[in-house]
Parts: C-alpha cells; structure tokens; sequence
C-alpha cells in the first residue's frame, strides 16, 4: 500500500512541476469507460514545443443486480510525443497502467476472462504499453480524441468459487499481451 501511495505523489509531483501555460491544460473523461460505468476524470499537462503528460483516473465502486459487479480502480499515467501541437492532431504515447480488481458474474467483450461469469477474482495488475491517437479541435475550448494502446500487462489474483462468496480455489497470475488501451475522450482546454 505505501508503494503505491509513493508513486502517486511522484507523479503528481513531476506534472505539476513542469512549465504550465495557457492553452495546455485539458480536463477530460474516457467515454468509452463512462460506457462501463466508471467515472473517470483526466488532466494533461502540454510542455514544450510537441510534448505532453496525461494522468488518468478510473473508479467503479458499484454491485449490480444478480451479484454482479466490475469494482476496481484503475491509474494510467502517459507520455506524449505530438506530430504538431500539444492536444492538437496525431501523437505517440507511451503508457503505464496499474490497478485493482474485486470482479465476478459478468461477461466480457472479446471472450476476455470468461471464466469471470461463474467465479470472483479479487487481485492486482501493473503493465504498459504504447499508444496512438488523434485530438481534434471543435472550438476553442473543446476537443474529442481517440486513442489506441497495445502492450503488457500482469495480474496478480484469487479466484473464488461463485461471484460473491466460497472459498479460494487457487491463487494465479496471468500475464497477457494485446489491447491495453481504448479511448474516447471529451476534453476541456484551459
């Protein structure tokens, strides 16, 4: 738990400690996470001529009906290289992310976790990746961008007889390659 704590106060560290000016600073929100029910909430910081910081935020808290439920919380910091202008066109990113999971009833898109509808997992995951996107401009204050991520990622889990309670039937890692990111955003520049 202090680890993370640790690496949370260095990255909020190093984003505000870079330069900030005017017209570089975008709130936003995944609406493609927002779908999943997590509210979200991101800032990125511009700096330099082609150069950018995003940290992003996820949290889903909620139980659904049929002991149904996908808590966790999610931290995904990300580098920017922009081809143009900071929040302006196409960039290259690279990306890391980490979190924590307590899942169990519910189906995921792509065949992922399948055994997730019959079980629980409770567990952890770090990993990384790279990141391809585009921001386009609709006014003066307003952007949309989408953005695609492949890498790594490692968790750490227990799995649990049914979707609520049971016993532990195993401990497991896993460690995947693919899809670690998937993003719409809606962003407020400053």
């Amino acid at each position: 738990m202090m680890h993370k704590r640790q690496l949370l106060l260095f990255i909020a560290i190093l984003m505000f400690c870079l330069q900030i000016s005017a017209q570089t600073v975008g709130v936003k929100t995944n609406i493609l996470y927002d779908a999943t029910t997590t509210p979200n909430i991101g800032v990125e910081l511009g700096f330099g001529k082609r150069s950018s910081v995003q940290l992003f935020y996820g949290l889903n808290p909620w139980k659904f009906g049929d002991n149904k439920k996908l808590r966790h919380w999610s931290l995904m910091p990300e580098y920017r290289y922009w081809l143009c202008s900071p929040m302006s066109g196409h960039f290259f990113g690279i990306h890391a992310l980490g979190g924590e999971f307590n899942a169990g009833g519910v189906k995921l898109p792509f065949g992922a976790f399948p055994e997730l509808r019959d079980h629980r997992y409770e567990g952890w995951y770090v990993g990384g990746g790279l990141t391809y996107g585009y921001s386009w401009i609709l006014g003066k204050h307003w952007n949309v961008e989408a953005a695609v991520g492949v890498g790594y990622i490692h968790a750490d889990y227990d799995k649990f007889e049914c979707k609520e309670c049971g016993k532990k039937v195993k401990e497991g890692v896993r460690n995947y390659v693919g899809p670690t990111k998937a993003a719409v955003n809606l962003v407020y520049v400053f």
